[in-house]
């Protein structure tokens, strides 16, 4: 057993490649799995990562995804959004997210954990609200791919999540992904969009 290991921790398992991108995308990808997308998960607790493709410049994905004042852009079920104390988007922010009627959760406080304009890397956790989402934290990264002259994006989002009572690890796990999957098709589309609309704006120039 490593040192600071408990037996209330699963061993990190192997990643595999997530849906949507081929093995060598992955292997291309592999150091930043390691960094940012790798969990000590507990007993109690599960983990996925899910990767989403997009013919869209990584400059104006991430111009979406670091809005965590905004999340609405791109998240499906959310109804509102207010950035506590107001001011700038910095590390240590929290917001107040509520969200659309039929779904097992009112509200949301969430706090900013990384937000790197250098490296493309943002996260947040769950720290309160009306929901059963308990010990939730998430990260995302955003990546430029180039192979033979073509470049394109690839988004990353990991999770890690109490199991509530009453679930299954497998039930908890097939909801968070696909809410997170839902997310990650909307900010390509939007993404996409932007990307459109501004090659529009530079050939009327």
């Amino acid at each position: 057993m490593e040192k600071g290991e408990t037996s209330s921790e699963k061993e990190a398992e192997e990643p595999t490649v997530p849906f949507g991108l081929t093995r060598e995308e992955f292997d291309e990808l592999q150091r930043f799995v390691a960094e940012f997308h790798t969990y000590r998960v507990q007993t109690g607790q599960c983990s996925s990562m899910l990767a989403q493709r997009i013919n869209a410049p990584r400059e104006i994905v991430w111009s979406i995804v670091r809005r965590f004042d905004k999340p609405q852009i791109y998240k499906h079920f959310i109804k509102s959004c207010s950035l506590q104390g107001g001011g700038e988007i910095a590390v240590g922010s929290l917001r107040d997210v509520n969200v659309i009627s039929g779904l097992p959760a009112e509200t949301s406080t969430e706090r900013l954990d990384i937000l790197d304009d250098d490296r493309y890397v943002t996260g947040f956790s769950i720290i309160g609200g009306e929901h059963r989402l308990r010990n939730y934290r998430s990260v995302t990264t955003v990546h430029e791919l180039n192979h033979g002259g073509k470049i394109w994006t690839v988004v990353l989002e990991s999770y890690v999540v109490d199991v509530p009572e009453g679930n299954t690890e497998e039930d908890t796990r097939l909801l968070a992904d696909t809410v997170v999957k839902l997310n990650l098709q909307k900010l390509a589309s939007a993404s996409e969009a932007l990307g459109r609309e501004g090659d529009s704006k530079s050939q009327v120039i």
